[in-house]
């Protein structure tokens, strides 16, 4: 395959991985919890195909501070099904930032309660408190600084989940309040010195969901967007914070994207398109990311959310899945290559049930945390995240990848600010693919990409 600027699609922008300008905002860096250099990782198999590392209150695993090697050599970290980790090797191209963690830097926090709080709750309880006089936030938010959600007495039901969208029509005095309710929380947090770089209009929108939604129509959204939130913001000292439209599947593109942003009063209020990932399996991405790009090119798309053990066929918790850190590459890769400039993680750390959870949703996690143990287990999917995370900054940027014959790898290469570059290859099947990746910059590398493994390459092109 080949690495090169002229035959890409054209590039939607600048790439953050996991690593958008969240300024201030509990920057996931490192996550490995643990100080100093390269520590190997202590393997432990609960019998799903792989291995988790074990981490406890002396040792966990970590990686060395990243750095380039010398123009001419590159840089190979390899994760497999069997055991390795992020090994990190490397190699001569043949002529004819620093920290010890992943860099995950992103966190989605809810406002009020979500299914994973252990009870439910609101900022502001007062019926009729349309200035919202006695908002405050409590001791999840203040001590343990965990997300909440949407304050039910502006909800045609009254209750905080299940079929529910906001009382009246955009413009009149719920539909104010709830978008003052938006700034009433960035201003709490920065009380506490938290900045957001982002907010979504609601999350989940279809609704009828058992945890806290706010239903929307994409009409609705929009006339919201234009009347209330939009301008609230905007009029606020919160106006750098941008607004990402939808906030749910995928599949509801490009329809969503159109009623919204053909609307000129909504669309100066938007500054990207936020997509979930739970119903990809019946939406292709070029059919939804690609048209949306093409119809839309300067409006960002971004992925806000993903989990795996969510369907209810599917177990919780698999300690150790490797097919599961599949699902996560596959995703980002896809998700790249079809324009979308950021990947998140839903829940980074769960219980070994997957909770807590107040509805029962249990769902799976890159990292498990056993408090009876003092023990927690960096699972597949947290070193999938790593090979992406740690070595894709903010402000890199998708070029082309050119395979010369039909294969089974997902590929995917990029372009640091300074120059470098960087190939992720995943190996999804059971067969070892040799290959050869030529950059005109500098020549090209022969290796082998074992099955079921994940391969991260990096060289200076200058």
């Amino acid at each position: 395959m080949e690495f090169s600027r002229e035959e890409c699609p054209k590039p939607s922008g600048r790439v953050s991985i996991m690593a958008a300008s969240l300024t201030g905002l509990l920057l996931l860096q490192a996550v490995s919890w643990a100080s100093g250099r390269w520590r190997p990782c202590i393997p432990k198999n609960f019998s799903y195909n792989s291995v988790v590392c074990v981490c406890n209150a002396t040792y966990c695993d970590s990686l060395d501070p990243l750095t380039f090697p010398a123009r001419g050599t590159f840089s190979h970290y390899e994760s497999t099904r069997s055991g390795r980790r992020m090994k990190l090797s490397t190699g001569t191209i043949q002529a004819n930032r620093t920290g010890t963690g992943i860099g995950y830097n992103i966190i989605r926090v809810p406002m009020a309660s979500c299914d994973f709080s252990i009870r439910t709750y609101t900022y502001a309880d007062t019926p009729d408190d349309f200035q919202l006089h006695n908002f405050s936030l409590p001791e999840e938010d203040t001590k343990l600084k965990i997300p909440l959600i949407h304050r039910a007495l502006l909800k045609i039901s009254g209750a905080v989940n299940g079929k529910v969208s906001l009382k009246g029509q955009p413009g009149d005095i719920y539909h104010q309040t709830w978008a003052r309710y938006f700034v009433k929380f960035l201003d709490a947090y920065a009380e506490h010195k938290l900045q957001f770089w982002a907010v979504t209009p609601s999350a989940g929108l279809l609704s009828g969901y058992p945890f806290q939604c706010l239903g929307f129509t994409p009409e609705h959204q929009r006339d919201f967007t234009a009347r209330d939130l939009g301008p609230t913001l905007a009029n606020s000292t919160h106006h750098s914070v941008r607004l990402l439209m939808l906030d749910d599947q995928r599949l509801l593109l490009p329809h969503w994207a159109k009623v919204v942003l053909t609307d000129p009063e909504a669309a100066k209020y938007v500054h990207g398109i936020a997509v979930h990932w739970y119903l990809d399996f019946l939406a292709p991405a070029k059919a939804t990311l690609g048209e949306t790009h093409r119809l839309f090119p300067n409006t960002m798309l971004f992925a806000s959310e993903a989990c795996v053990g969510s369907k209810f066929w599917e177990q919780s918790v698999r300690l150790g899945s490797w097919d599961r850190g599949m699902q996560y590459s596959h995703s980002i890769i896809t998700n790249l290559l079809y324009h979308v400039v950021g990947w998140t993680d839903w829940n980074l750390a769960l219980n070994p049930e997957g909770g807590p959870n107040w509805v029962r949703n249990f769902v799976d996690s890159p990292v498990i945390v056993d408090i009876t143990k003092d023990t927690f287990y960096k699972q597949p999917m947290f070193y999938h995240l790593g090979h992406f995370s740690k070595f894709i900054p903010e402000g890199s940027q998708r070029v082309g990848l050119v395979a010369s014959q039909k294969n089974d790898l997902d590929t995917v290469a990029l372009m640091h600010p300074d120059g470098s570059a960087v190939v992720v290859v995943l190996n999804r099947s059971s067969k070892d693919v040799p290959l050869t990746i030529k950059d005109p910059a500098v020549g090209f590398l022969e290796t082998i990409s074992p099955g079921y493994s994940i391969h991260t390459y990096l060289w200076r092109r200058q």
